[in-house]
């Protein structure tokens, strides 16, 4: 009798639930996947719903049984800027404050291999992100840091080797053996390639050197994760989530068929990649694409690849807020925005997050911007109860049936990039830039035609406050400065010694058969510079153009 009261009260009810939603506006997910206005227990069976505990294997509700319970996030806060000394003083100062992990942002010219003292290099030394030209930067950069008691993310691709050994050399220093040494590469080159455009190499060159470097610790730096696949460029490129799981995912395998190649065994490597997701505004879909990468990975690593580790099954995942969803127009607000980003990616259960400022849209944050990001993590762990139980929202009608949602489209994604032969192939061809590309244009279009509404850009628009803001401004003197202590290192290093290294470097730069990394180490510590060492493997391998895609 219950149940069929229930039933009829639905049917009553029917015409409210399918009731035209307010303004016009959209009700699909930014992604575009339909909503309906109601999820009932009957959306747990088509979804094909199962019970699932936390740290059990497919790990939809995480990979550790106790959540957030037994240990929080890592509060990692992305930062750099101007010389290694000024952000050295921001590293002191956030740590202070209660960040618990380092994460490097490096400038462009150091994210494209050049020096400060490159032409090109001229008017962004500094800007946006800190610049590192040698070992004797990266010194600076870590002064009175203890790296064997800290783990640091880098965020830096093409060039990410070179980092990586400046790194290594500095805790060598420091008295900290490479096995005590813990962080984060990202070295995601295929991501590049499909969305944010700092390739410098091939994709072929390039997946060698990222597969040196995964060989490299995992033989001698074994806490060191190797590679951070990044889906987080593909989502500001425009993508929608789907799409950022797709092919952030495929991605992570072609890393795994290139290293199987190699002759590496999957359960040495693979549990030392790492994910790095964004997470947007659309709150609930952000969860449940973070759940469906979970399932996904540790499905095909166990099936697909024969991962018998569990921690080969585990996606660990950093998570950042949205740049792309600030806004300058009352800028104030991106505050709000990024803290319900930042509450997406914990119940969604992200292992570190980095919480943007709400002036980076602006410009680099200022010391109070970055202080208010870092507490607006600590409050939501320490005051809102959201990690006093694990995974919240697992069993919501609505929660699971977008998981199963978004997974079906990645797996959709997956049989269109293998039609392809592979990711680089599909690269080659425009298919994942593509697909981006005409997401973005969708999304634009819905927003100029108010069909998704952005609070002080189409609706609300008020007073624009950006002005009223004190932003942080890179004096050109730091640039000035930076080249000078370049040219001083040039001139008071062993040049014999430079050149000597260099030149057994490009030896082995033409043997496939042979790992770069010793020989790009040996070149640190005798202080060559980045642009020094990218020249000597662009002489081997070239630089890479990109076909335009119609």
């Amino acid at each position: 009798m219950a149940v069929k009261q229930r039933g009829g009260r639905e049917e009553r009810l029917r015409a409210a639930y399918q009731a035209p939603m307010r303004d016009g506006v959209e009700t699909s997910t930014m992604s575009g996947v339909e909503v309906e206005p109601l999820y009932t227990s009957a959306a747990l069976d088509a979804a094909g719903y199962e019970e699932e505990f936390p740290g059990e294997f497919p790990y939809t509700r995480g990979i550790h049984p106790s959540g957030y319970r037994g240990r929080l996030w890592t509060m990692r806060q992305f930062s750099g800027f101007a010389t290694a000394e000024e952000t050295n003083r921001r590293y002191h100062y956030l740590l202070e404050n209660g960040q618990t992990g380092l994460s490097v942002a490096f400038d462009m010219p150091t994210l494209m291999g050049q020096d400060s003292d490159a032409p090109t290099s001229r008017g962004e030394v500094g800007h946006c992100g800190v610049a590192i030209d040698s070992l004797a930067d990266m010194e600076r950069l870590f002064e009175g840091i203890p790296l064997g008691e800290i783990t640091t993310s880098m965020t830096i691709n093409s060039p990410a080797a070179i980092l990586l050994a400046m790194y290594l050399a500095v805790a060598e220093k420091q008295g900290v053996g490479f096995g005590q040494v813990g962080g984060t590469l990202q070295n995601d080159i295929l991501k590049e390639y499909i969305a944010q455009k700092e390739y410098i190499f091939p994709p072929e060159p390039s997946m060698r050197l990222v597969v040196d470097t995964i060989e490299y610790c995992t033989k001698e730096v074994p806490r060191w994760n190797t590679v951070s696949i990044s889906g987080y460029h593909i989502r500001e490129a425009g993508s929608t989530a789907a799409q950022e799981l797709a092919f952030t995912l495929a991605d992570g395998f072609a890393y795994v068929d290139a290293c199987l190649e190699r002759g590496l065994e999957v359960d040495d490597f693979a549990p030392r990649l790492s994910f790095f997701f964004d997470s947007h505004i659309d709150f609930f879909e952000e969860i449940a694409k973070f759940r469906a990468a979970r399932r996904i990975w540790s499905r095909v690593m166990r099936e697909r690849y024969g991962a018998q580790d569990e921690r080969s099954w585990k996606l660990r995942f950093h998570t950042q807020t949205a740049g792309v969803s600030l806004t300058a127009q009352q800028p104030e607000l991106n505050i709000a925005r990024t803290a319900l980003e930042a509450l997406a990616a914990v119940l969604g259960g992200t292992q570190s997050l980095h919480t943007n400022a709400m002036d980076e849209v602006l410009a680099l944050p200022t010391d109070k911007a970055a202080r208010i990001a870092l507490r607006t993590q600590q409050v939501i762990a320490y005051e809102t109860g959201a990690a006093n139980t694990i995974d919240p929202l697992g069993g919501s009608y609505f929660m699971e049936s977008l998981t199963r949602k978004l997974e079906e489209e990645a797996l959709a994604y997956f049989e269109k990039i293998d039609g392809y032969g592979g990711v680089i192939p599909a690269i080659r061809a425009g298919f994942p830039q593509k697909e981006i590309a005409d997401a973005s244009f969708r999304y634009q279009s819905e927003v100029e035609q108010r069909r998704r509404l952005i609070v002080g850009v189409n609706a609300f628009t008020g007073t624009d406050e950006a002005d009223e803001l004190e932003l942080l401004r890179i004096d050109r003197a730091a640039e000035e400065g930076q080249v000078g202590r370049l040219r001083e290192v040039r001139r008071r290093r062993d040049n014999g010694k430079v050149e000597k290294a260099l030149a057994q470097l490009k030896k082995v730069a033409a043997t496939p058969a042979e790992n770069t990394m010793p020989y790009i180490l040996d070149a640190v510590r005798a202080y060559a510079t980045e642009g020094e060492i990218m020249g000597t493997l662009t002489s081997v391998w070239g630089l890479y153009w990109e076909d335009a895609i119609i």
